[in-house]
């Protein structure tokens, strides 16, 4: 009984210590598969990572290809400082024929949008009244001549003292100028256009009453007319010294005409603070009619052999100008110095000479030294198809 009390802790010892290690393999199993699984992927991710640096280190010792451009070669042309204003047409002469005498209207001549010549009839007043005292002035003269003539004859043998030869001299001159005036009136019955143009307006119909100063009709100059044109304070200056002008009228299709100065006012507008430039515009045909609106091209400066390339082909850094020039199928840049503003295109004044090739379609892709290919080259800006 003593020996098996002796042997019992003995042999529980290693049972317990088995069945701590038995239970613990599961969780061994499961760290060991993760340790490799990880030790796997980091190879993986590493043989990864080294290939693609070894693959962009090959593009980059490859050779970059070249960019397509399109270059704009500089010819000499004109490039000008213009402006372009609005500007209203207005007959050369607008007249409004007034009666210059009363009486009834007999006869209308002509009706409104009908073309006149200078003295043709508008309308008639009746004239019978002052036939009548044309008439009555005509008799009054006939007898103070006749009185005058008798008179005469006795002052020469001093039957008639002077003053009464003189009388009837002043009665004479007043009896002619009661005819000059009744004649007057009754060639005043006939209203007539005092110019060449056309009617633009009638107030009068047959039967109408009119008295004197009373409107007839508007008569509008249109051979010729007039275009007036707002300029700002700050373009005064230059427009004193221009003679001819170049204006477009919508209405009209856009024609282009040529205008000549009249003459600019001395002193702004108090509303809208312009100066009225007015052109004379040829019209015979008669198409250009008042109030339509037209477009007025100022040039206050011309170069006419100057260098230009678009607005958009130069890049500005701070202060400096830069564009790119092809020369033996690379790209240079230069640095240039900017002149006139016409439009779109700008004068370059400095860095570039005619015959210089400049990248317009590209020149933001592009380094300076870099190889291009030119797939076009242009001579006129207007040209390029971006």
């Amino acid at each position: 009984m003593e020996d098996r009390k002796e042997q019992t802790p003995k042999e529980k010892f290693p049972r317990k210590w088995l069945k701590k290690i038995w239970g613990a393999l599961p969780g061994l199993f499961i760290l060991s598969f993760l340790v490799i699984v990880i030790l796997a992927l980091g190879g993986r991710i590493k043989t990864e990572g080294e290939v693609i640096k070894a693959r962009n280190m090959a593009n980059l010792k490859k050779e970059k290809p070249e960019l397509n451009v399109v270059a704009l070669e500089l010819v000499p042309m004109p490039i000008r400082d213009r402006m372009n204003l609005p500007g209203i047409v207005e007959p050369w002469k607008k007249l409004q024929v007034v009666a210059e005498v009363q009486g009834k209207v007999v006869r209308k001549a002509l009706e409104e949008g009908q073309t006149v010549k200078k003295g043709d009839v508008i309308a008639v007043i009746d004239r019978r009244d002052y036939q009548i005292a044309h008439r009555s002035a005509s008799a009054s003269y006939d007898v103070a001549l006749s009185d005058l003539k008798r008179l005469e004859k006795l002052r020469q043998h001093n039957v008639i003292p002077q003053s009464q030869l003189d009388n009837a001299v002043a009665q004479v001159e007043n009896t002619r100028a009661a005819v000059e005036k009744a004649a007057l009136a009754l060639e005043r019955c006939l209203i007539v256009s005092p110019l060449a143009g056309v009617i633009n307006r009638l107030y009068v119909e047959n039967g109408h009453y009119l008295n004197v100063a009373d409107p007839v009709a508007d008569v509008l100059q249109l051979d010729r007319v007039k275009v007036n044109v707002g300029i700002p304070e700050s373009d005064i200056e230059e427009v004193r010294g221009l003679t001819d002008f170049d204006l477009r009228i919508d209405a009209l299709g856009d024609k282009t005409f040529r205008a000549r100065k009249i003459f600019v006012s001395s002193a702004a507008d108090e509303m809208a603070r312009l100066y009225t430039l007015k052109l004379a515009l040829e019209n015979m045909d008669g198409k250009i009619l008042p109030d339509m609106f037209v477009r007025v091209e100022i040039i206050k400066k011309e170069i006419p052999d100057g260098l230009a390339i678009p607005i958009y082909s130069v890049i500005s850094r701070n202060s400096d100008h830069i564009v790119y020039v092809v020369n033996d199928g690379k790209a240079y840049a230069r640095s240039v110095s900017l002149g006139l503003l016409e439009g779109w295109r700008v004068q370059v004044s400095g860095g570039l000479k005619a015959g210089d090739r400049v990248i317009v379609v590209g020149q933001r892709s592009v380094n300076d030294g870099e190889k291009v290919n030119v797939v076009r080259t242009v001579t006129r800006a207007e040209d390029i198809i971006l």
